[in-house]
């Protein structure tokens, strides 16, 4: 699968996502243009008046850290140990960067605390932490309730809080972030549905998989812009809406593995012409494999292990030009077409074991297959959640 984790190594890449928002100042400033003569007057005024800007964004930031670091119950790694005095900038895991308005400005636009293995809770104060563009808490003991002033962040690119111990609802503060573009949620404990107004949202990437989330997947689904999507391990059901389709122009990878989806694949999965990982596996899917994944030529990875799929298993599948692992097992599958019972030929990592085919090793008896053989699920009759 394709990393999409872009941790913070230089404060080059923090001058570079505060780019991507400039726009966003331009047009404020447009706006209120008795405040653009303070970020672009030159005369010795207008110099004083930055510098005071200057010291009272670094100072709220200073106010932030210090409310932070006093609700720190743990610090192995002695990471936060440097955070003492006014020069914020200069402490661990903080990256400071110029206003994308006015580069005389230095402003804290990055905060990287991945790995730290830090234990405590968001605070309030860090909503006053509003230049920052990313970010990234990954792999650290927070706990509790994400902050309703977290909405206040309207610069903050990406947003990465994977590995902790958030609870409560999905924070649906996220979805008033005008900026945001990478939306990591995944192994936390946020529980109830996940709002439809998610996918409306201009993201690139959301992870949100090894969750309590619950309820159908929405069927706005395919509204969304991303080219990676990873439900994993929730608790949604349901069928995957014929939504899926409206992905096609960016849908890259989606996982689903774990989620207690049911009914079947819908051949509008075909549809999605840039998807190169699918995986469906440990579900409830019955049915046929839509012949249209036939048409999935960028495909590198499809996984439908441990489901009760059952039919045939298409060749254009088997022969689809970038295909490199192939895993079926753990259905009820009666025949492999062509060049699919031979897959090793290929060179494809495949796994064809626990199903209905005959003179293939490991494969379930006739006793488990004859009802299912007899018994064909219609698709065009099922209806979602049957």
């Amino acid at each position: 699968m394709a990393s999409f984790s872009f941790p913070i190594t230089t404060t080059a890449f923090v001058l570079f996502l505060l780019s991507l928002t400039s726009n966003m100042f331009n047009n404020s400033a447009a706006k209120h243009g008795h405040k653009t003569a303070l970020y672009h007057h030159e005369n010795s005024y207008s110099s004083s008046i930055n510098k005071a800007i200057t010291n009272t964004r670094l100072q709220k930031a200073y106010i932030a850290l210090q409310a932070w670091k006093r609700v720190i119950y743990s610090d192995p790694n002695n990471m936060t140990a440097n955070w003492i005095g006014h020069s914020v900038c200069n402490y661990t895991g903080i990256y400071c960067a110029p206003f994308p308005n006015d580069t005389k400005i230095q402003v804290v636009a990055g905060i990287d605390l991945n790995h730290a293995d830090i234990a405590s809770f968001l605070p309030d104060e860090i909503g006053l932490l509003n230049d920052l563009a990313l970010l990234h808490l990954n792999s650290n003991r927070f706990c509790g309730i994400l902050p309703l002033s977290l909405s206040h962040l309207t610069l903050l690119h990406e947003l990465d809080l994977s590995n902790n111990r958030f609870v409560g609802p999905f924070p649906t503060l996220v979805l008033s972030l005008p900026s945001l573009k990478y939306l990591d949620l995944r192994f936390n404990e946020f529980e109830g549905p996940l709002p439809s107004q998610l996918f409306s949202k201009d993201l690139d990437a959301i992870f949100v998989n090894n969750n309590r989330l619950t309820s159908m997947i929405p069927s706005n689904l395919g509204s969304s812009t991303a080219s990676v999507v990873v439900f994993a391990n929730n608790y949604f059901g349901g069928c995957l809406p014929p939504s899926i389709a409206n992905f096609a122009n960016t849908l890259e990878e989606l996982l689903l593995i774990n989620t207690s989806l049911s009914g079947c694949l819908p051949p509008e999965v075909g549809f999605l012409y840039k998807l190169k990982v699918l995986d469906v596996s440990n579900n409830k899917l019955v049915g046929p494999i839509p012949y249209s994944i036939a048409g999935l030529a960028h495909l590198e990875l499809l996984n439908l292990a441990h489901n009760m799929m059952n039919g045939i298993v298409p060749e254009g599948i088997c022969v689809l030009p970038k295909l490199s692992n192939f895993t079926f097992s753990y259905n009820y599958f009666c025949e492999e077409q062509g060049i699919c019972s031979n897959l090793t030929s290929k060179g494809i990592v495949y796994d064809d074991r626990r199903n209905c085919l005959p003179e293939k090793p490991l494969q379930r008896s006739k006793k488990e297959c004859d009802p299912v053989a007899e018994h064909p699920i219609d698709c065009f009759a099922l209806h979602c959640g049957t």
